[in-house]
């Protein structure tokens, strides 16, 4: 009797429930619905390549269920973009239903060929989703920006592989490879007329130099970069920037336009600088979201740095802006910033040189355990293999390090071999509230002969950075980095900083140490 009662009820309310309900019997849209928005922009793409997926949102504010007699684009079926309305994808809907004050998801993309258009380079793809017609009809207009580019990939073979390049044959004849190609003469000098958008790892090969003209803009697609091979050379001819001006400097970033993807860390590989590469001049460039910024290896066997870097910045490194190893690098000028471990690694051995250079690390992404700049002279892998050691030898003169940890400088020495390392006219964020590093003979900075009129700081607010987070390094006027540096160093190596800026002397007869002359910011 129970059992008989309990669906009787369940009946009874369904019946009700049913009674109730209107959305059975829907009413045509009157033109009154509303968007989350009026212009949907799709932002910037390359030619071929898709973009991401905006959506659009529509809102039935009305009492009524409805439906729309037609959802479609201006351009209909030869439309360049691409819509789904509520999961079903298409280009042009018919009779679709919103209930009374609910709402619909329109998500668009598109993919444009600009050989399609004859207006240059550049331009500007429009259509519009129009719902209803006639005296209903209602718009949002759509907007892309379309940019071509010089597209740089590997060869796809007939069996369907591609092409790969060979890094390295192990002990048992295992090789190594990664997707990639080797640039032909024709494709060794890259112009700023157009992007360049490379697939995978382009290499510049033995006695082959790829210069880089002033300008030029590279964008990296997913697990892609550039290699320089033995006896390669990469020369970047970037030219001094402002602020307000980037022109002549040389950008290397992912092939990601939208601003969503403008700070997104490891969109793409690195810059490897090979064991043997040679002569590799880095001017006035800036390399971002990478997972590596650079990677250098090793000399070329010569007493000239197989890496110089002037004037550069390399920002949002997933895991290390620099590192390298056995390397002989010469930088000044050069701004190292946030990364996911450390901004700088010099690892194993090698011989550095770093003068105005300016290393933060302000990571937000994760924990980081890594100091700002990290030295050792050995490889442990760990597995009972025996232990790599070499000499590691780096100098830092006029330099600020600093960063959102306490410590932000770690020595790491094997006393199997020497660490040798000098920091001069340095401001470097070192917070040892435990005091443990007190007694490190690696860290005595009243050693003058190593800490050469150091100043030792606790608080980053002591740098007085213009925005830290946004890797915006410039100093103010109150920072504790003004007037602390050599002004011998600086007339000799670096009497202008980063941006083209005449470095003044204070009137102690120092300069400012870090890649940047101070400015009066509008709080100063």
């Amino acid at each position: 009797m129970k059992k008989l009662l309990y669906t009787f009820l369940i009946l009874a309310i369904a019946i009700l429930w049913s009674s109730c309900r209107k959305d059975f019997v829907t009413v045509p849209s009157s033109g009154q619905l509303e968007f989350s928005r009026d212009t949907v922009y799709l932002d910037t793409i390359f030619s071929n390549i898709g973009s991401s997926t905006y959506n659009l949102k529509v809102y039935n504010r009305s009492d009524d269920d409805i439906h729309i007699p037609t959802i479609q684009l201006g351009e209909g079926q030869t439309s360049k973009y691409r819509l789904n309305v509520d999961g079903i994808a298409g280009k042009v809907f018919q009779d679709v239903e919103l209930l009374a004050n609910d709402s619909l998801f329109i998500f668009v993309e598109t993919t444009v060929d600009v050989n399609d258009f004859s207006s240059g380079d550049q331009f500007l793809y429009t259509d519009a989703i129009e719902f209803d017609n006639g005296g209903n009809q209602q718009k949002v207009e759509l907007v892309t920006l379309v940019q071509d580019a010089v597209f740089l990939y590997p060869q796809q073979f007939d069996d369907g592989t591609i092409e790969t390049l060979l890094l390295g044959v192990d002990d048992e004849g295992n090789e190594t490879r990664i997707e990639g190609f080797f640039l032909e003469d024709t494709e060794l000098n890259w112009t700023n007329d157009k992007p360049y958008v490379i697939y995978g790892y382009a290499a510049i090969g033995q006695n082959k130099v790829l210069n880089i003209d002033a300008g030029a803009r590279i964008h990296f697609h997913a697990n892609s970069g550039l290699i320089v091979a033995n006896e390669g050379s990469l020369q970047v001819n970037g030219t001094t920037s402002t602020t307000e001006d980037l022109e002549g400097e040389v950008i290397f970033e992912g092939d990601r336009l939208e601003p969503g993807f403008a700070n997104v860390p490891g969109q793409w590989g690195t810059i490897w600088l090979t064991d043997g590469s040679t002569n590799n001049i880095i001017n006035h460039a800036t390399i971002k979201n990478a997972s590596v910024g650079i990677l250098t290896e090793n000399s070329d066997g010569t007493s000239n740095p197989t890496l110089t870097l002037n004037s550069s910045q390399i920002h949002n490194s997933a895991t290390v802006g620099l590192l390298a190893r056995t390397g002989n690098v010469e930088a000044t000028n050069t701004v190292i910033g946030s990364a996911g471990q450390a901004s700088l690694y010099c690892n194993l051995g090698g011989k550095y040189t770093f003068t105005h250079c300016t290393f933060a690390n302000y990571w937000r992404n994760s924990f980081r355990v890594f100091p700002t700049v990290l030295l050792d002279n050995y490889i442990d892998f760990g597995d009972g293999s025996p232990i790599l050691t070499e000499v590691l030898e780096a100098n830092f003169s006029n330099c600020i390090i600093d960063g959102n940890n306490g410590i932000e400088l770690i020595l790491d020495k094997n006393e199997s071999t020497d660490l040798i390392y000098k920091f001069e006219n340095c401001s470097i964020k070192f917070d040892d509230f435990q005091n443990r590093f007190a007694n490190d003979a690696l860290y005595n900075f009243n050693n003058d002969t190593i800490f050469d009129e150091v100043d030792i700081v606790t608080n980053s607010t002591t740098f007085d950075f213009k925005n830290p987070e946004a890797n915006e390094f410039i100093i103010g006027t109150n920072s504790g980095a003004v007037g602390i540096g050599n002004e011998s160093t600086t007339t000799m190596f670096a009497p202008f900083d980063i941006l083209g800026t005449m470095r003044t002397s204070a009137p102690n007869g120092k300069t400012d140490a870090g890649a940047y002359q101070n400015i009066p910011f509008g709080d100063d």
